[in-house]
């Protein structure tokens, strides 16, 4: 069934045209992924499907009645909301139901004397009932867990970047819609939510709409890709390798026809140059082919992002980390902590958001100094510095001049002089737009300037800070085949699955209990280690001081002993199942009493207090369960040598 046809329809800024006449559709059940390069007008895209902006020319059509629900970049929120109400509140008349409760309710606990509140709390219940919307709010609990926020009464406007992000997230995956429309959704949210959200949106019944720069989401997640390319737009059925062959084919065919084009038109020349005479008796017909022929205006396949660029020369110390600790806001990041980073090493540091990942970088470049220990970086080291964080361009400056700030012009490897105006045409900033000022270019053009400004710069070590979150598809796959390239040392922090699997040979793991593992391979056989329950990084460690099984903040002492349960485990262990039980009737008996309704207001806020507090508890002795049952488990193992 077709949910919406988008016919003939054109977006322009200023000057800049972004598309021109698009036309497809989108049918119930196809999960679209759209892709193109930064600045090509997908979001704006986007945002003329959600219904939050018009076309110049052209129109939407949709179903009567067809719920679609937008996941902005950048989404916006009442500050002083909770988690939970910026949840509820949306399109769906139910959910604002238990937004508008849940409001009422944390009123009350300010006013427990407000009788009006309390009777407006009742009917909201009441509705509520009526509409079997209680499974709703668990469900919007257990969206929230897995993104990692249990906090649901703090005000989003205390929440960092990325947690305001998993707020949106899951404010979109819980309001009911026939269109999901997400730009970015895996933006600023680490591996394991990652992993979460691909498996949830693969058994979405609701169509799916959505840009995202992670290839292996494209990859096990779309059935169809639309391509944004030239102000064209191109559909292929299928994932992203799919995708990667039928473009491939596309263009083949285009650079065949543009051939017979150009030799047809070298005949029809020719023809029409043989002198006054003859063409006094040609056919008009044939003579306005030859001419329209000439004039026709044929896209080449996308240009191709050229970065070969040279590289400074590298000694044989690049950064040596000597017991290192270091803490942050009055938590210990590291302790301890030793590695030493050789030339050409390939490195991708990984780990749950706040573990510490980025202050690690900031240490190997010398930005931050150690609580304790030392940071030694070799003399010939020139480190270039690609940041997550406020890149500082000046908005009013021109393209050229900030590039030509780093250099005028480079060398490449094989020895050619390149300028800086022929390397943004590369960049895919053609002279048109080399004079524009930066305030003027697209975030994702910004990012991709900013790249290209460091690269200018020919470091030997290169650090970068999830350069995945902002750079378009094809640009993250040439700086790939770019580092493959390079000479130097890269050291990347990333979520980006696809990226590390390219990228890096070794990782730097930031895992529970304080530990930073050396895993030797790439990502995906670091998650595939986990699966198979091996410790990931165990069998190799190429680091200066830590223990041969792992880089980690234990002394090498510490680390063979063999582990065995404390007393003080062994009795948690023993009693932890019988905890669970009754916690678990203990909640069964609450939700019994307050399935039989009421009109008690008091009685019915006391028992969804103690329902909640029951939930938590339970929740941390399961949780407590596993890794105590997990830690049995690997103790028996080493005991029969497994």
């Amino acid at each position: 069934m077709n949910l919406a046809s988008v016919m003939n329809i054109s977006k322009s800024y200023g000057e800049k045209v972004l598309f021109r006449d698009l036309s497809f559709g989108i049918e119930q059940g196809e999960r679209i992924g759209l892709i193109g390069v930064n600045g090509a007008g997908k979001s704006s895209l986007l945002k003329i499907l959600a219904g939050l902006d018009i076309p110049d020319t052209g129109q939407v059509v949709t179903g009567n009645g067809m719920r679609i629900e937008y996941l902005s970049q950048n989404p916006l929120f009442i500050e002083h909301h909770t988690v939970l109400q910026s949840v509820f509140y949306g399109t769906s008349p139910v959910l604002n139901l238990l937004g508008d409760y849940q409001f009422l309710l944390e009123q009350s606990e300010a006013q427990p004397d407000d009788v009006k509140l309390h009777e407006r709390l009742i009917e909201l219940s009441q509705q509520i009932d009526a509409h079997h919307a209680w499974d709703m709010e668990a469900n919007a609990k257990n969206i929230l867990n897995r993104l990692g926020l249990t906090q649901y009464s703090q005000p989003v406007g205390e929440l960092s970047g990325g947690q305001r992000k998993r707020v949106a997230i899951a404010r979109a995956l819980i309001q009911p819609s026939d269109l999901l429309i997400l730009d970015e959704p895996t933006n600023h949210i680490d591996n394991q939510t990652i992993d979460w959200l691909e498996d949830y949106l693969s058994k979405l019944k609701s169509a799916l709409l959505m840009i995202t720069h992670d290839r292996y989401f494209l990859d096990r997640v779309v059935n169809r890709i639309l391509e944004l390319d030239k102000g064209q737009l191109y559909s292929y059925a299928g994932n992203y390798e799919q995708f990667l062959e039928l473009k491939a084919a596309r263009e083949e065919q285009e650079l065949a026809q543009e051939d017979k084009r150009q030799n047809l038109l070298r005949r029809e020349l020719a023809w029409l140059q043989r002198g006054a005479k003859a063409r006094t008796t040609k056919q008009k017909a044939r003579v306005e082919f030859a001419t329209s022929l000439r004039d026709q205006k044929v896209e080449k396949p996308a240009d191709k992002l050229d970065i070969a660029i040279g590289s400074q020369r590298l000694g044989n110390k690049v950064v040596e980390m000597d017991h290192v600790t270091h803490s942050f806001n009055g938590q210990v990041v590291f302790r301890d902590f030793s590695y030493l980073i050789k030339p050409g090493d390939r490195i991708g540091i990984v780990g749950p958001n706040g573990s510490g990942k980025s202050t690690l970088l900031n240490l190997i470049a010398g930005r931050l100094s150690p609580d304790s220990g030392f940071v030694e970086i070799g003399q010939t080291v020139k480190i270039g510095w690609y940041t997550q964080e406020n890149l500082g361009l000046n908005e009013d400056k021109r393209v050229i001049k900030y590039i030509k700030e780093a250099a005028p012009y480079i060398r490449t490897q094989d020895g050619q002089v390149i300028s800086a105006g022929q390397m943004l045409s590369r960049f895919l900033f053609p002279p048109a737009m080399q004079w524009t000022p930066i305030g003027k270019l697209s975030g994702g053009e910004k990012r991709r300037l900013y790249l290209l400004r460091i690269l200018m710069e020919e470091p030997n070590v290169l650090l970068l800070d999830e350069p995945t979150n902002d750079l378009d598809v094809q640009t993250l796959a040439i700086l790939e085949d770019y580092l493959d390239q390079f000479d130097g040392t890269v050291i990347a922090v990333s979520h980006d699955r696809y990226f590390l699997d390219r990228v890096a040979d070794k990782l730097l793991a930031f895992e529970p209990h304080g530990k930073i593992r050396e895993f030797f391979g790439m990502y995906s056989e670091y998650q595939a280690s986990y699966a198979n329950d091996e410790p990931p990084g165990a069998e190799h460690s190429d680091s200066k001081h830590a223990p041969a099984d792992a880089v980690s903040f234990k002394s090498k002492s510490e680390s063979n002993r063999p582990r065995r349960l404390t007393y003080k485990e062994q009795q948690e262990y023993d009693g932890i199942e019988g905890k669970i039980a009754a916690l678990e009737e203990q909640l069964a008996l609450v939700q019994a009493e307050m399935a039989q309704g009421g009109s008690d207001f008091v009685r019915l806020q006391q028992l969804m207090k103690e329902q909640t507090r029951l939930e938590e508890e339970l929740r941390i002795a399961l949780d407590r369960w596993t890794e105590l049952s997990e830690l049995a488990e690997e103790i028996e193992k080493n005991k029969r040598g497994l």
